[in-house]
């Protein structure tokens, strides 16, 4: 059995990083005294400096008393080796994402540490059980995955092995939310529930930019704006490390027997090979140095007057966007004629993507400008739209449409599937897929991306919002468009989609 761990016990942190310092500041404030190891000379010093730097900041925004502040220092002390670990019944290792080390450091451990002393790995997507094998009591290790940084980041995944003591996930449910954490049970796949879901958020990312839909900027302010993420995904990218989040998805790529849906892309890799790691290094996506200027997107510019808008009796999804106009003063007239969604500004038509390029549709229906996905309508300050080749002069009259409601447009070139709308779908299809073959509970995925990622709402949720057979649909078309396996339909999703349930069901 393991060991019951309450405030006393001694906790280990191996890995003084930023991961493994926010760790060992977290314990520190949960009350357990803590030791700080790292194989490199100074670290756990240097560690000890950003906790104080970063605890003196919540004394000053009042979050905290200097009597608290100077309780939880005492609490952590840097480790001479891994023999000073003795003791201990709890060690984390928050080191370098690789197999080989992180084995050979929890076999050091084993002669360490009592037999009752719990070991956890903070990996972000290698298995428990390689992780474990080789051990004599494989049982008491555990996947404990925290987020960055460690003690604001709520969220904490609990990952068994396929020899983990059942008992121990109830321990560690037990200490998660003694040290102020929602733990949501993941499964011991490749990037187990975030590092899995959030990649077509990167990738999807990546290929856009590829195929310029926008420059990166923009994507990002997209993202930000009309779906509501706090960091588009480059500025995402920079904020972790190029490198890190390369990693990752050489693993799952690496444990998807190379399933092209998790196949690095060579923008970010050219990045890495360069040395451009993000905000860490001075350059990433985004130059950081001193003299540079970040780049900002800017809206189209309207032209004209605010044109008549024209819509079917059956608005659909873009319901609240109509109401929008219609109380800015926009003039909105009902027309029986249009299909449904459809709407009209003079001779051309304003769709919201589903999937297929304006230049595909306009092909059978006319003149098409395509709207991306908003998270809100009632609410956006930006939109996104496509034109069909020989449409483009209509864009700025669609801006003077936007503007009396507050809304600027952001041009984008006609790729199929749009941003915003694509990498929702990408989500939640990677999300239905999870729950296909892990059986992972719908409710955890959606909780864990909340948290975890800091998404404006879970994929799950955000595909019952909009609908599983528009997902469906704009999986199928980008399937169609480019011939590739990646945007393969989940079965639950296509479950959610024919029977017309949710997927929360």
């Amino acid at each position: 059995m393991p060991q019951r761990i309450d405030s006393t016990v001694p906790v280990a942190v191996i890995g003084a990083g930023s991961m493994g310092g926010g760790i060992a500041q977290l314990a520190a404030q949960a009350g357990h005294p803590v030791r700080l190891l790292d194989a490199q000379p100074g670290m756990a010093e240097k560690a000890l400096e950003r906790i104080a730097a970063d605890l003196s900041g919540a004394v000053q925004r009042g979050r905290m008393e200097e009597q608290q502040k100077d309780r939880v220092l005492s609490q952590i002390r840097a480790a001479d080796g891994v023999e000073d670990l003795e003791g201990c019944g709890l060690a984390i290792e928050a080191i370098v994402e690789k197999l080989e080390p992180k084995q050979q450091l929890f076999r050091q451990l084993e002669e360490v540490l009592d037999e009752s002393a719990i070991l956890a790995t903070n990996t972000s997507s290698i298995s428990i059980t390689a992780v474990a094998q080789g051990l004599v009591h494989p049982q008491r290790l555990i996947g404990w995955h925290f987020f960055n940084p460690a003690p604001r980041m709520k969220l904490v995944e609990i990952i068994r092995g396929l020899e983990t003591d059942p008992a121990l996930v109830a321990e560690m449910r037990a200490i998660s939310k003694a040290w102020g954490k929602t733990p949501v049970d993941a499964p011991n796949t490749p990037g187990f529930i975030v590092n899995r879901v959030a990649r077509p958020y990167y990738a999807e990312g990546l290929r856009l930019l590829a195929e310029h839909l926008a420059p990166l900027e923009a994507i990002d302010r997209l993202m930000r704006e009309a779906g509501g993420f706090s960091l588009g995904p480059f500025e995402l990218m920079d904020l972790i490390g190029v490198e890190v989040n390369l990693s990752v998805t050489e693993s799952v790529y690496a444990l998807t027997q190379h399933d092209n849906r998790y196949a690095p892309h060579h923008i970010q890799q050219e990045l890495v090979r360069a040395g451009h790691f993000g905000r860490k290094s001075g350059r990433g996506f985004y130059d950081y140095r001193p003299t540079a200027m970040k780049p900002h997107a800017v809206g189209l510019a309207p032209v004209g007057e605010p044109p008549v808008l024209r819509v079917p009796t059956q608005i659909g999804l873009l319901a609240p966007l109509v109401e929008r106009l219609q109380l800015a003063g926009v003039q909105v007239d009902v027309d029986p004629r249009l299909a449904p969604e459809m709407l009209a500004m003079g001779t051309v038509k304003i769709a919201l993507t589903d999937g297929r390029t304006a230049t595909e549709r306009a092909a059978d229906e006319g003149p098409m400008l395509l709207l991306d996905l908003a998270r809100d309508y009632t609410t956006t300050p930006l939109l996104g739209a496509a034109a069909s080749v020989g449409s483009e002069s209509e864009l700025p009259v669609l801006a003077a449409l936007l503007k009396p409601a507050g809304m600027e447009l952001l041009r984008l070139n006609d790729v199929a599937g749009l941003g915003l709308m694509r990498i929702v779908c990408g989500l939640a299809n990677e999300a239905a897929d999870l729950i296909t073959w892990t059986h992972t509970r719908a409710q955890d995925i959606d909780v864990a991306m909340v948290l975890g990622t800091a998404y404006p709402m879970g994929p799950l949720a955000w595909a019952d919002a909009i609908g599983a057979a528009r997902v469906v649909k704009v999986l199928e078309h980008l399937h169609r468009h480019y011939g590739e396996t990646r945007y393969r339909r989940s079965p639950r999703l296509m479950r959610a989609h024919f029977a017309q349930e949710s997927l929360h069901a």
